[in-house]
């Protein structure tokens, strides 16, 4: 009788564990306002037609989401999303293409409301570029890590998915600010965070962020820069384009001379910025002076590793002497100019 009762626990738990699951991807009325409410703290604007849309642009700080290895549009008409959303997909596309060997699918980012289809509630925020509806994946390997994934991020409160059945997808609003802030954070942590930023290619996954081996931290080419520089303290709404751009430098410099992988800057964030008559060398600089290989990781590619070293992905190929795209984890890199 013990072992009768016992077993009928275990199954109790079991069917109000999936549940709880089905619930949660279900979505609900409480969570739509949730998602209108949290772009209006945003001080989002909606787009309401698609020929207003360039006047958003700047007020939301939309972004173009291009494909690229880890991710794919398919009939997407408005490729655009915010700062926060993009960053979402850039970190779980490089994460599901580590997991499932295959490309994320993004079927809808920004729709003005003048495109939005029949059945999609009023106050959705597609309009604003917050929200991206995703494939479901055939495999059911990967539908239930990408699935567990997304909930384990709904549980910190960063993002909202829904499992749509007509057409099926999964819709997810991404706390686009919020979610920024959990990944700085992951960045800020003394143990070193797989996949902090936009640029960065990680295979594990948001669900179960794991700390990198020793190893891998020697692998991060912190580097100092060797030229003359000025300090700047980020301001509430910079963007790491506009300082390249107010202060003559590439964005890839900046991103060499303070050791950044992406775009992602913080506010009250100090950065180097090269003084006149250093910029045109600044990269240079830092190069020969320290960042002389770079040992190859899981997810890397030529044109990420040319990028975030400020240099053109020929260079990088002529340097190594190599006439292919393509890289092993563990090879080492020479990195310069010469």
């Amino acid at each position: 009788m013990k072992i009768l009762t016992r077993l009928q626990l275990v199954i109790i738990l079991l069917v109000c564990g999936n549940l709880a699951q089905a619930q949660t991807l279900k979505g609900s009325r409480e969570s739509m306002q949730k998602q209108y409410r949290t772009a209006i703290s945003y001080g989002f604007a909606f787009v309401q037609t698609a020929s207003s849309l360039n006047s958003v642009i700047g007020t939301n700080r939309l972004s173009r989401v291009s494909p690229d290895r880890y991710l794919d549009l398919h009939d997407v008409s408005y490729p655009y999303a915010v700062p926060g959303t993009k960053l979402f997909l850039s970190r779980l596309s490089a994460q599901y293409y580590s997991m499932c060997g295959e490309r994320l699918i993004v079927t809808s980012l920004l729709r003005p409301r003048d495109r939005q289809p029949a059945n999609s509630v009023a106050n959705s925020v597609h309009p604003t570029g917050m929200a991206v509806d995703l494939r479901i994946p055939k495999s059911s390997k990967c539908r239930s890590w990408l699935e567990n994934t997304l909930l384990s991020l709904e549980r910190e409160n960063v993002v909202d998915v829904t499992r749509e059945r007509y057409p099926p997808h999964y819709h997810v609003a991404v706390y686009a600010r919020d979610y920024e802030t959990r990944v700085a954070s992951l960045g800020d942590s003394k143990s070193v965070t797989p996949d902090t930023t936009a640029s960065t290619v990680a295979a594990i996954p948001d669900a179960s962020p794991a700390t990198v081996t020793a190893q891998a931290a020697s692998e991060a080419q912190v580097t100092s820069f060797a030229g003359s520089y000025q300090r700047y303290v980020v301001r509430k709404g910079d963007t790491l384009s506009e300082i390249a751009k107010r202060n003559g430098v590439q964005v890839a410099q900046l991103r060499a001379v303070n050791t950044l992988r992406g775009n992602l800057i913080n506010v009250g964030q100090k950065l180097r910025i090269p003084s006149t008559g250093s910029r045109s060398t600044a990269v240079n600089t830092m190069v020969a002076a320290n960042g002389t290989t770079h040992r190859v990781n899981r997810g890397d590619t030529l044109w990420r590793i040319a990028s975030r070293y400020g240099m053109s992905v020929q260079q990088l190929r002529r340097v190594n002497g190599k006439s292919s795209d393509v890289l092993q984890v563990g090879q080492v890199l020479k990195i310069s100019k010469g």
